[in-house]
Order: structure tokens, then C-alpha cells, then sequence
């Protein structure tokens, strides 16, 4: 894997740039301390309106818990057979990996994500609660195919709405933040379905899994009106920025790559971000381990499925899928915090996906109710491995901003493929003991461990070639640097 001049040579400093920020003290904010007050402000300011993509979340994985949630009821009411529900779940990628790409590049170009994600929300909320009217396969299944079709939107989206304002010290914490909102809806959609399902079935002449989707829809569909207020855009075009905050929130990026955002690195046309994202062999790369990673969290759609294993009563199986998940979340944002502030990536991912297959481990070796659950705990925890490599791809596709879109997008879509063959992973005939699933989640976690290795060696090179060409140039400041 010889490291290649493109890797390097956009984002080198450039001598005359360097020079140019050593006499630049902060006087155009008044001086450091000023600075430094400003910039929490703004901070503050952007965690607020940034939250909003949490309850987003939230309901963007809400919309796809009532399949699994219900699963006993949505197979006897559509007639379900053999690998059909399996199916249902799958389809839903197929969706994602068609739009994610066009979606975050058609971002990239409008750059206003205040209106354009609550507006594709209405739609899946829409959507959503049209599946709840569905009387057989066909119709779950074209419902499921247009939801991820129009979900594919968000999450790419999201994560590049978000390296478009932090710093790589600041991206993995918020990141984790939001990917606490899928944990949450983990937990909190579990209990929120055990309590519609024990306690609405037969309201209105109307299943209580139909229900599921009706109340999901309209809450999505409500809190897209939110949005469209609190969601920022990009620094160049959130109107609610006074002048100090956004020449900040510019000059912010610039001192974290090296180079501006958008007018030092954009060179090209419409396309000419895809055409830099999918001739860099990093972005394939990275896409393939995601494809591990995914099938190695492909337990997570099975939640209920599992938990149902030890043996309580539906309403008792869907409230022991809390705990873990609240744990899980609670894990996340610690590591990741912990990731950021020692800029290290492969060990605190590896070392997440080494617990997860000890949770593995113990399902495998046995059934007894206690560790089958404790097992359950160590697995979910598992998901912050996905978070630290959503942080390493902003980390490592640093500009310019179309690449990195196209980059977000087109990784998180091939991924996707993960997502449809997990979904087969967990037939119900490998049950109760699931031990060739959770052979495959362990198979997978290797696989990504061995990647992600492979991986932090090349950026250590390039990283060594960085160091070399600043030499070179007699440049003193340290420049641009891969995080590992």
C-alpha cells in the first residue's frame, strides 16, 4: 500500500500560509481572551441548535423499532413466511444505498440542511405511518423500501453538518452525542412499545403494532416543523450568526486542517468532489471493515429477539432491552470524550470490539439467564466502535468540504450492504442459543480489528511524509496530521 501524493499534497500548508497565521494573534476578536470567551459562546450556541439532530435520531431509528419490537404480530397479521420478515428490515438498506450519495452531494450544493432534512422528515413520517395500513408482505415491503429511500438523508447528512463546525477535539464527543440518540431510542422505543403493545391492541378495531407506526409518523412529522427553526446551515449561510461568530466558526476550521474550508480546497465543479472520494482507495477501504463492523452490531435489530431468549414474558423481555442500551450510551460518550482528548482512534475502537466478543463468548457457552444477559451489556457497548470510525472518517477526509460529503455518504452507503446480510443473521431456527450467529458477530469483529490496523499503519506513514515535506520547506509549525 504505497501512500500516494494525493493523500498528502491538498492539504499540506503552504509556507506563505503559515507565516501568514503567526502574525495573526486573534487581534480581529479582540485579542486571545476574547477570543476564547467568543468561542464558547458560539459552542454553546451550536451544541443548543445541534441537539435537535439527537431527537431526530431518535426518531429516524424509532420509525424501524416496531418491526422488531413486534415482530410476533406483524408476522401472524401479514402472513408472514420463511425469510420474509428478514426481508422487511433489509429492504429498507437498499434505499440507503441508492439516495446517500446524490442526497449529501445534493446537501453540499444547496447547503442549507435547516430545511432540506425537516422536509425529507415529513415524508418518512408520512411514510412511517402508512405502514401501519399495510395488509400483507408486498405492502410492508414497498413501504420499507420508500422509508430508507428518503431516511437516507439524515444520518450522512448529520455527520457532515457536524464536521462542517467542530474540531477534530471536539468531533468524536459530539458524534458519540448523537449517536447516543439511536442507543436511547434502543431503550426508550422498547419501553414505549411494550406499554402500546400490552395496552392498545384492539383501540379502533386496530392492531396494537398498527399503532406503532400511526404515533411514530406523527411525532416525526411534528418535530420536522421544529426543525426547520433550530437546525443551523453551514457556517457561510446560518443567518442567526453575528458577524464575530461566523468569521470564528470559518477561521475554526481553517486552523484545524491547515487550509480554509471551502475557497482553498474547492477546485473543481459539481462532481468533482465524487470524482476525488471514489478514486482515493482509503474511502473503499474504510467502506469494507464498515461492512464488518455492521454485521458485527447486526444484533441490534434483534434486541427484542434476544432478550426474549431468557425465558420472561413478552411485556418483561421488551423492558430488559433498556438497561443495556442505557449502559451502552452511557459507555459511548465516555470513550469517545476519552478518544478525543488522547487524539487515538484504533485502540479505543479495537479494544470496544474485544469486549463485545467476550459478550459473545459467553452467549455461545451458555444458557443460563444471568450471564446470557451480562453478555447482552458487553455486546451493545460494542456500538462505540462504530462512532470512534465515524470520527476517524472526518478525521481522515478532512477537505475539501464536497469530498468529505461524498466521502460520509458513499462510505455510510456501502456499509448498508452490512445492514442487508445482518439482517439474515439471526434466523429464528438458530434459536434459542443463536451460536452461529454470534459466531459470525465474532468473525466480523476480527475482521474489523485486523483492518482498522491495517489502516492506522498507512496514515502513520503518510503522517511521517507530512513531517517530512514541512522539513523540507523549512516550515517550524506543525501542519496537518492524521489521527491514529
Amino acid at each position: 500500500m504505497a501512500s500516494d501524493s494525493s493523500d498528502t499534497a491538498p492539504i499540506s500548508p503552504s509556507k506563505e500560509h503559515v507565516e501568514y497565521k503567526e502574525l495573526d494573534v486573534d487581534v480581529e476578536f479582540g485579542g486571545i481572551e476574547a477570543r476564547n470567551q467568543l468561542e464558547r459562546r458560539l459552542l454553546l450556541k451550536l451544541d443548543l441548535h445541534m441537539s435537535m439532530l439527537v431527537l431526530i435520531y431518535i426518531l429516524n431509528f424509532v420509525s424501524n423499532l416496531p418491526s422488531s419490537a413486534a415482530r410476533t404480530q406483524l408476522t401472524t397479521d401479514l402472513h408472514l413466511k420463511g425469510p420474509q420478515y428478514a426481508t422487511l428490515l433489509s429492504i429498507l438498506y437498499v434505499g440507503y444505498i441508492i439516495m446517500q450519495v446524490p442526497s449529501n452531494m445534493f446537501l453540499n450544493y444547496i447547503k442549507k440542511p435547516s430545511l432540506y432534512m425537516p422536509a425529507c422528515m415529513v415524508i418518512w413520517g408520512v411514510i412511517s405511518a402508512l405502514t401501519g395500513i399495510t395488509t400483507n408482505f408486498v405492502g410492508a415491503l414497498l413501504t420499507r423500501f420508500f422509508l430508507g429511500f428518503i431516511e437516507a438523508a439524515f444520518f450522512p447528512g448529520a455527520v457532515f453538518l457536524i464536521s462542517k463546525w467542530y474540531k477534530r477535539t471536539e468531533i468524536g464527543s459530539r458524534l458519540a452525542i448523537l449517536y447516543c440518540g439511536n442507543m436511547i431510542s434502543n431503550a426508550f422505543g422498547a419501553l414505549i412499545a411494550s406499554g402500546i403493545l400490552a395496552n392498545m391492541d384492539g383501540v379502533r378495531a386496530q392492531a396494537a403494532w398498527r399503532w406503532l407506526f400511526y404515533i411514530e409518523g406523527s411525532l416525526t412529522v411534528t418535530v420536522a416543523i421544529m426543525a426547520v427553526f433550530v437546525l443551523p446551515d453551514f457556517p457561510t449561510t446560518t443567518k442567526w450568526l453575528t458577524d464575530d461568530e461566523r468569521r470564528l466558526a470559518l477561521k475554526r476550521m481553517e486552523e484545524d486542517a491547515g487550509v480554509g474550508d471551502q475557497l482553498e480546497t474547492e477546485n473543481g465543479g459539481f462532481g468533482h468532489g465524487f470524482y476525488l472520494a471514489i478514486t482515493d482507495w482509503k474511502v473503499w477501504w474504510i467502506a469494507t471493515l464498515l461492512i464488518a463492523q455492521v454485521i458485527a452490531l447486526s444484533f441490534t435489530g434483534y434486541f427484542p429477539t434476544l432478550t426474549a431468549t431468557l425465558g420472561y414474558n413478552p411485556t418483561t423481555s421488551l423492558l430488559l432491552v433498556a438497561p443495556p442500551w442505557i449502559y451502552a450510551a452511557i459507555f459511548t460518550f465516555v470513550w469517545t470524550r476519552h478518544s478525543d482528548q488522547t487524539q487515538e482512534r484504533f485502540l479505543h475502537m479495537s479494544i470496544s470490539n474485544f469486549i463485545g466478543i467476550i459478550g459473545s463468548l459467553i452467549s455461545i457457552c451458555t444458557m443460563n439467564t444471568a450471564a446470557r444477559y451480562f453478555s447482552l451489556f458487553l455486546m451493545a457497548q460494542s456500538n462505540s466502535a462504530s462512532v470512534l470510525m465515524t470520527t476517524w472518517e472526518s478525521n481522515t477526509f478532512a477537505r475539501p468540504p464536497s469530498k468529505r460529503a461524498v466521502c460520509f455518504s458513499l462510505i455510510n452507503a456501502v456499509q448498508q450492504l452490512g445492514s442487508i446480510s445482518g439482517s439474515y443473521v439471526w434466523p429464528t431456527n438458530w434459536g434459542p442459543t443463536y451460536q452461529y450467529s454470534y459466531t459470525i458477530v465474532i468473525a466480523c469483529n476480527v475482521i474489523v480489528i485486523t483492518m482498522t490496523w491495517i489502516l492506522r499503519q498507512h496514515l502513520k506513514t503518510l503522517n511521517k511524509k507530512l513531517e517530512g515535506e514541512e522539513q523540507e520547506q523549512g516550515i517550524e509549525e506543525k501542519g496537518f496530521r492524521y489521527v491514529l
